[in-house]
């Protein structure tokens, strides 16, 4: 089966998760500072969000690069991703208008977790179709920065009910942790050139 087909479905998903991001940013009531700055939380929230969808769209690509055909499980796996990302919006929005309140926090750490995971099915599933030696395999390696993540991810939603602030500074932390680029996936096409 063709991976062209998945990989502009899942573009296409991502392009609606952050129109949709977008469309709850709500213009202000008023002409003043004061109305612009009550919106500095949903802003600085679709802000972090828009840089996780970032992330995936561009790890992803990376991902879809290094691989030339998909199966089922690849598909399913494919979903599981696009859903819980499909959420994204939804916990964005809940955490800005509430100003960053314990549980709406939490709540954002529990989807960034669950994309986390399901991008972590995903690419095992690629590497079980690719074999153990493609050139997938050799780019993850151990995967260490998705290892990491995922326990910043699982301190941060507890510690959300004790210090927002701290847990979203662990968020952010994950965010410039992947913003540095991933070129594990590049060096292995080199290698195996």
């Amino acid at each position: 089966m063709s991976k062209t087909r998945m990989e502009a479905f899942s573009d296409g998903v991502i392009a609606i998760i952050i129109t949709v991001m977008v469309l709850e940013l709500h213009i202000p009531r008023g002409a003043d500072m004061t109305s612009l700055l009550s919106l500095m939380p949903v802003f600085f929230s679709y802000v972090l969000s828009f840089i996780f969808l970032g992330i995936y769209w561009s790890n992803h690509h990376h991902l879809l690069q290094a691989i030339k055909h998909v199966d089922g499980r690849v598909l399913w796996a494919n979903l599981h991703l696009l859903f819980w990302l499909s959420l994204t919006p939804f916990v964005t929005g809940w955490m800005g208008e509430n100003h960053f309140a314990p549980l709406p926090v939490a709540l954002y750490g529990v989807v960034l977790l669950l994309s986390a995971v399901a991008y972590f099915i995903l690419t095992r599933v690629l590497i079980s179709v690719h074999g153990k030696d493609s050139v997938l395999a050799t780019a993850m390696g151990s995967d260490f920065k998705g290892k990491i993540s995922v326990v910043f991810y699982i301190a941060a939603i507890p510690l959300s009910f004790v210090s927002p602030w701290f847990a979203c500074a662990i968020y952010v932390l994950v965010a410039i942790m992947w913003l540095v680029p991933d070129r594990r996936i590049e060096k292995a096409f080199i290698a195996a050139e």
